[in-house]
C-alpha cells in the first residue's frame, strides 16, 4: 500500500496485495517505458515469485505500472498485459494437494475492480506443471493471458515426482 501526502490530507493508493500462501513477489527490475517531466514515469517491472506448494519452482512476470499521478496515488487502473515464465530451480517437493486452477498468486490491479492471478494446473500425462497468468474485472473478464510449463525432472538424485499423485480427485 502506497501513502501520498499532499497538503496535509492523506490519500491511500491500493497497489496490490498476496493471496493464496504465496510470500508477496520479489522485484527483480524496473524499466521506464514513458518518461514524464513532472510525475513518476511509465514502467514496466519484473518480479520473482516461489509458487509455495511446490518447492523447487520460481515463476518471473513482468507488469506495466502506469505512471503519473493517478498510477503514483494507486487510482489507476492499471493494464492487462502481464507476461510469465515458470521455471524448475530446484528439487520439486509437493507440499500438499491442489486442484486443477488452483490460485497461487493473486493482486489486486485497480482500487476497486481489477485483479491479475496465477493460478497452477497439472498436465497428468507429461508430469507438466502449467501456469497461466490472466487479469478480471468484476464486470467482464479479459482474454489477455499467458501460459508457462515447467515440465518435472529429476534433480541430482532426487528423482522427479508426479504432479498427477498431488492432484485433488
Amino acid at each position: 500500500m502506497k501513502r501520498l501526502v499532499l497538503a496535509g490530507a492523506i490519500l491511500i493508493g491500493f497497489t496490490g496485495f498476496s493471496f493464496a500462501g504465496a510470500g508477496d513477489p520479489e522485484l527483480i527490475f524496473e524499466k521506464s517505458t514513458v518518461f514524464r517531466l513532472l510525475s513518476p514515469d511509465a514502467k514496466l517491472a519484473t518480479f520473482a515469485i516461489d509458487d509455495p506448494l511446490v518447492e523447487g519452482v520460481a515463476c518471473h512476470f513482468t507488469i506495466p505500472e502506469i505512471g503519473g499521478w493517478k498510477g503514483w496515488a494507486g487510482f489507476a487502473e492499471e493494464r492487462s498485459e502481464i507476461s510469465l515464465a515458470c521455471r524448475q530451480i530446484g528439487p520439486v517437493k509437493f507440499k500438499g494437494k491442489f486442484e486443477q486452477g488452483e490460485k497461487m498468486y493473486k493482486k489486486r490491479r485497480s482500487l476497486f475492480f481489477k485483479k491479475m492471478q496465477i493460478v497452477r494446473g497439472c498436465d497428468t500425462k507429461r508430469n507438466v506443471l502449467v501456469y497461466l497468468v490472466y487479469s478480471d474485472k468484476v464486470i467482464e473478464g479479459s482474454p489477455k493471458n499467458s501460459t508457462s510449463t515447467v515440465p518435472i525432472m529429476p534433480w541430482g538424485k532426487s528423482p522427479a515426482p508426479r504432479c498427477g499423485d498431488f492432484l485433488e480427485k
